[in-house]
């Protein structure tokens, strides 16, 4: 790795990165400023890893269930999902998990968060997203070091991807690009909307999981609620114009489902925490701590009674 500064101004780096990272710079001086996120060395400095990923995550979930196989680590407690930084790595877990019977998805990652323990870089997989993606992805990742829970990954990835919803959205006005503005949020809307099928789906299918029915037929009536969703979501898109991709494109499985449901499935709530809190950040961070200090299921209940 090399710092942030000394990349930018060697005049052997080339100009789109150089670019990329005064943005970084920028936006990483707004996220202690304005954002009140933590003030250290990460995202500081760079490194290529010579690669598109970073890591590559593992999901899986029992063939007839939404509920997400878990693997625990010393430092982040249960997550569910498991990271490699080996590709051929995840994809061996993934063929031995599918021989016995789960749903499973492999998606290489672009970035990480050590949560603080550790000053992450800037990495070379983030380059290649625009502006907005770079910001918003680092916005998110110093959010898991403003605020962690071990054991409840839902909690965490949506938090912090309200997070950075918030800081692109306090970003662009900073900046005074609205323009950018509109169409990020046009594209949020898009995402929630998204979101929502996703939440019909899985209803639905929780309802069919509990059903006594054979194997067969349960298979039968999983893909066609999956087939459905698959659909829905490609409609939408193409009514926006087409203009981004159908990240719910078909083979859909349970796995899939519940990578989504973890970044997305309590944005809400801190939403409407956020607007309870008439935009104040400080209130807002002190509200979604008293919230991760209750027990799971009084967390639960909470986050719930917010979007209710």
């Amino acid at each position: 790795r090399r710092p942030v500064i000394e990349v930018i101004e060697d005049e052997t780096s080339p100009k789109a990165l150089r670019e990329k990272l005064e943005l970084v710079g920028a936006a990483r001086d707004f996220a202690v400023t304005d954002l009140l996120l933590p003030d250290n060395d990460s995202y500081r400095s760079y490194a290529d890893l010579e690669r598109d990923y970073v890591v590559w995550n593992v999901f899986a979930a029992p063939e007839f269930s939404l509920q997400p196989k878990t693997w625990c680590y010393p430092v982040a407690g249960c997550v569910a999902y498991r990271g490699y930084f080996s590709e051929a790595s995840a994809r061996k877990l993934r063929s031995e998990l599918q021989e016995d019977g789960f749903d499973v998805a492999v998606g290489g990652v672009s970035a990480y968060s050590t949560l603080g323990r550790f000053p992450d870089p800037v990495l070379n997989t983030m380059m290649r997203w625009s502006d907005i993606d770079l910001v918003s992805t680092m916005f998110h990742e110093l959010a898991h070091q403003k605020l962690y829970i071990k054991g409840d990954s839902g909690f965490n990835e949506s938090f912090a991807t309200a997070v950075a919803d918030i800081g692109v959205d306090r970003w662009l006005h900073h900046t005074g690009e609205l323009d950018r503005l509109q169409v990020y949020r046009d594209r949020k809307l898009l995402r929630r909307s998204m979101v929502a099928l996703v939440r019909e789906t899985r209803e639905d299918l929780a309802a069919l999981y509990r059903q006594d029915l054979p194997a067969a037929d349960m298979r039968r009536e999983k893909a066609a609620l999956l087939d459905g969703l698959s659909k829905r979501a490609q409609q939408l898109v193409t009514d926006e114009g087409g203009s981004v991709r159908n990240w719910l494109a078909a083979p859909l499985n349970n796995a899939r489902l519940v990578s989504t449901n973890l970044y997305e499935g309590r944005v809400d709530a801190f939403r409407v925490m956020y607007e309870a809190c008439e935009t104040s950040l400080d209130c807002f961070y002190a509200r979604a701590l008293a919230v991760s200090e209750m027990d799971a299921s009084a967390r639960n209940r909470a986050l719930d009674a917010l979007t209710d």
